[in-house]
């Protein structure tokens, strides 16, 4: 039985690039949770952080969590998708969740070579490696326990892509038929 494939991870693990790769090559529907909430509100994230604060932002985030998890989805979420347990469990119950584990040299890499960088408001006020340590310290338990498949992300893009797309293939592959 095909299941929406969600994944999880911090800022620049790789979500929104390996997910892009993974709906074409599946024939899927990519969404990426905070584009779609941005499209949705017509604000950015900072916008929405700075005017309703971050509990608004995450009952907007889970809602498109919940309207994207379907079998003809890939979906890539922000990365504080998990720090509610509903998410969490929505996740699990209703998609394949693959974490995209990465270094924290390799995400201050990739942001430093992203132009979007302060689209997304610091969570701590911290410098980027400090905030970084910080915030997967917290998240790590959380990104653990919502996941079905761990994925080193630090390596080549194809190849993350490859692991996600042989274990999703696999794993349909072997799911009991529904009962008719």
């Amino acid at each position: 039985m095909r299941k929406a494939i969600i994944l999880i991870g911090p800022r620049a693990s790789g979500k929104t690039t390996i997910g892009k790769m993974l709906a074409a090559d599946l024939a899927l529907t990519f969404v990426d949770t905070d584009e779609a909430l941005q499209q949705r509100t017509g604000k950015t994230i900072a916008q929405i952080v700075d005017e309703e604060g971050w509990p608004a932002f995450r009952k907007i985030e889970s809602q498109i969590l919940k309207d994207f998890t379907s079998p003809e989805h890939v979906v890539a979420t922000g990365g504080g998708m998990v720090l509610s347990e509903e998410n969490r469990n929505h996740m699990k119950n209703n998609g394949m969740v693959f974490y995209l584990s990465a270094s924290i040299q390799a995400l201050v890499e990739r942001l430093s070579a992203n132009p979007a960088i302060s689209q997304r408001p610091s969570l701590t006020g911290l410098d980027i490696i400090d905030e970084l340590s910080s915030v997967l310290k917290e998240r790590e338990k959380l990104y653990r326990s919502a996941t079905h498949f761990v994925i080193d992300a630090d390596r080549n893009k194809a190849l993350v892509m490859q692991d996600i797309f042989n274990l999703y293939l696999s794993n349909i592959a072997h799911q009991p038929a529904p009962l008719s």
